[in-house]
C-alpha cells in the first residue's frame, strides 16, 4: 500500500483554548502508539480532509511532524462538528511496520446485478457493510471487494469464508456470517405487515356486514309486530260481530 503524506506542526496550545486553532483553519490531533508518548499536534483542515478521503481509516499516513520527524500513521477517530461536518479533532494512532494491525474497512460490492433484481422479483441485502482486518501497516487493504455476479436466486447468499483477501491479510469475523445475499423484493416483514393489513380490513367489513344484517333483522321484526297487531284487531273485529249476532233478539212470531 502506498504511503500519503501529510504535514503537521507541534502543538503547545491545550484545552478550551485550541477552538482559537480551529478559527484559522487548524486541527488538533494526538499521535500515540504502543511504547511512545502522546505528542500534541494540528494539521490543516483542507488537507486532512483530502487525505483522510484517500486513506480512511486503513491507509498509511506518512505525518510528518515540523522539519524531521515522520511518523507512520492510522487515522484511529475523528470528531467532527454535528452541523458542519468540520473535522474538531483527530487521534492519530502510530504503527509499528513490522507488526500486524487490526483495523475495520468497508466491504464493496462489484459485478452486474443479477437478472431477478433487475426484473424487480429480488433486492440485493447486504448486512455487513464493513470488516475487521488484520495485516501489516503496509497490506492493510483499502477495502474487500464482493463480486455479486454468482448470486442467481433468492436465498443465494456469499457468507465471510468466501471472501477473497490479499495474502497477508487475516479475517476477524464468524466464517458462517452472511455479508450479502439476495432476498424477496417483498422481505418477510412486509409481507407479514401486508398480511396483518389485509385480516383488519377484512374483519372491519365483516362487522360492517354483520351489523348491517343486524339492523335489517330488526326491521323486519318490527314490521311482523305491526302484522300480529293487526291480525289480532280482525280477530278481535269478528269476535264482536259475532257477539252482537248472539245478543240481537229474534224476531218474534207472529201470534196465531
Amino acid at each position: 500500500m502506498q504511503t500519503i503524506p501529510l504535514d503537521a506542526q507541534d502543538r503547545t496550545i491545550l484545552g478550551k483554548k485550541v477552538k482559537t486553532l480551529r478559527v484559522v483553519g487548524l486541527v488538533p490531533a494526538h499521535v500515540f502508539g504502543n511504547k511512545i508518548a502522546t505528542e500534541n499536534v494540528t494539521v490543516n483542515s483542507r488537507d486532512f480532509l483530502k487525505v483522510f478521503a484517500k486513506s480512511g481509516e486503513s491507509g498509511l499516513i506518512d505525518l510528518k511532524i515540523g522539519a524531521d520527524k515522520i511518523r507512520p500513521v492510522l487515522v484511529r477517530d475523528v470528531q467532527v462538528h454535528a452541523v458542519s461536518s468540520e473535522p474538531l479533532h483527530i487521534d492519530f494512532y502510530q504503527v509499528n511496520l513490522k507488526e500486524s494491525v487490526r483495523v475495520t474497512v468497508p466491504v464493496v460490492l462489484k459485478g452486474d446485478q443479477p437478472e431477478i433484481v433487475r426484473s424487480g422479483e429480488a433486492v440485493v441485502i447486504q448486512p455487513m457493510s464493513e470488516i475487521e482486518v488484520e495485516a501489516l501497516p503496509t497490506e492493510l487493504p483499502e477495502n474487500i471487494e464482493v463480486d455479486i455476479t454468482s448470486l442467481l436466486a433468492i436465498g443465494d447468499s456469499i457468507i465471510v469464508s468466501s471472501l477473497v483477501v490479499p495474502e497477508g491479510v487475516t479475517i476477524h469475523a464468524d466464517l458462517e456470517a452472511v455479508v450479502v445475499k439476495l432476498d424477496n423484493a417483498v422481505t418477510e416483514e412486509m409481507q407479514k405487515l401486508l398480511e396483518e393489513q389485509a385480516a383488519e380490513q377484512a374483519a372491519t367489513q365483516e362487522a360492517a356486514a354483520a351489523e348491517a344484517v343486524t339492523t335489517e333483522g330488526g326491521e323486519v321484526a318490527v314490521e311482523g309486530e305491526a302484522v300480529t297487531a293487526g291480525a289480532e284487531g280482525a280477530v278481535a273485529e269478528v269476535a264482536e260481530g259475532e257477539q252482537a249476532k248472539t245478543e240481537t233478539p229474534s224476531e218474534e212470531k207472529p201470534q196465531e
